[in-house]
């Protein structure tokens, strides 16, 4: 009975103590690695110069370094699109927003893949959902916008141009 006051005064000042120092360690491990942003970066300007390969194993070795970078996820899925990819696009943001639910990019991207294949019912979700995120009009919700009224992408098979090919002859 009488050490009962001092273990609780020792848990007590045990927990206060720990609590700072759990937090700390909590932010260090939240920062994204500077490598993979620089990654990023690198693969972004790949990308704009319509290097897409260069672009992909850039945004693909940055999530290698640092799994967590979203943006690393959407730009991969900007990859993907560029390509046709669609459904590797969807499953890229779904990743990112995996990590953040609210990721404005991610959500663009992903609702311009489901609109270019035509599904726009879950594209209009991503709209409403970052007309809910956005205090005001973002930029995000053009690329939707623009998406739907392209309406979707009709991909022509390789296999297409070797019909024509064998019917020339």
């Amino acid at each position: 009975m009488r050490l009962s006051p001092l273990l609780i005064a020792l848990g007590l000042t045990a927990s206060t103590l720990a609590g700072p120092s759990l937090a700390s360690q909590a932010k260090g491990d939240d920062a994204i690695d500077a490598r993979s942003v620089a990654l990023v970066a690198q693969g972004s300007e790949a990308l704009a110069a319509g290097d897409l390969v260069a672009a992909d194993n850039a945004f693909e070795t940055a999530l290698v370094l640092d799994p967590r970078n979203r943006a690393a996820y959407v730009a991969m899925a900007k990859v993907a699109i560029e390509q046709q990819l669609y459904g590797q696009a969807i499953r890229l943001t779904r990743k990112a927003l995996t990590i953040e639910p609210t990721d404005r990019a991610a959500l663009a991207v992903q609702g311009e893949a489901y609109a270019a294949l035509g599904a726009n019912a879950k594209a209009e979700a991503n709209l409403a959902r970052l007309e809910r995120i956005c205090a005001a009009d973002c930029a995000e919700q053009g690329v939707i916008e623009a998406a739907i009224e392209r309406g979707p992408v009709t991909v022509m098979a390789a296999n297409d141009n070797d019909a024509e090919a064998t019917t020339d002859n």
